[in-house]
């Protein structure tokens, strides 16, 4: 059991998510229109999306 590889494998997981997300919010953000004062903020280390919307 190498944990070293599964903790790899689990970074990458966890960058293809990131990345999925952000493709998601802006493909909304093309299609809405109304995305402009709703943009998503990360935390630093872009893990969550913090709801700090700004009107």
């Amino acid at each position: 059991f190498d944990l070293m590889a599964v903790a790899a494998d689990l970074d990458e997981i966890e960058k293809v998510n990131a990345n999925y997300i952000l493709m998601a919010n802006l493909q909304q953000a093309l299609t809405s229109g109304t995305q402009t004062n709703k943009t998503p903020v990360y935390d630093s280390d872009g893990s969550a999306e913090v709801h700090n919307y700004e009107n």
